[in-house]
């Protein structure tokens, strides 16, 4: 399960990946509302981004925080780690975050071990190859989609 801080920043990028064309930073407090994200939460979540090269920001009344790369270039397992979360459902099939389990007896021989091994691979098969903009064209293919059903009704 995604972290809350995860999903946020997954959502502030998602933001900003939607005006990077327009080349202009957006304001905390506009990323906040528009993707009702706590602001205080936000401030944390954009510097760490900042620190880790995917957004920069510029100061004073037309400053805020911009996409750095462009969003074909980022990519959401890159976020998903960047943000302290692991991509493994179970801790000891993380790679980043592993930790034996408590309860198995014998990770060479744990099924449920097994089965989640192949759904952590096949996620960063999914979440490496899958950037800002791949979920803004599925955004956009999916509110066509509805817009469509909508006028059929």
């Amino acid at each position: 399960m995604l972290q809350k801080k995860t999903k946020y920043a997954i959502k502030a990028l998602l933001a900003l990946a939607r005006e990077y064309k327009e080349n202009k930073p957006m304001k905390i407090s506009v990323i906040a509302e528009k993707e009702a994200i706590p602001r205080k939460f936000l401030e944390a979540i954009m510097l760490e981004l900042r620190h880790h090269g995917l957004v920069g920001s510029k100061m004073g009344s037309t400053g805020g925080y911009y996409l750095i790369k462009h969003p074909e270039e980022i990519m959401l397992s890159n976020v998903i780690r960047l943000t302290g979360g692991p991509i493994a459902l179970l801790p000891c099939v993380s790679l980043n975050f592993y930790e034996p389990c408590i309860e198995c007896l014998n990770e060479e021989i744990c099924g449920l071990r097994n089965v989640i091994l192949e759904v952590r691979e096949a996620s960063i098969k999914i979440l490496s190859k899958t950037s800002l903009k791949d979920i803004l064209f599925r955004e956009n293919k999916l509110s066509k989609k509805t817009k469509a059903l909508k006028t059929m009704k």
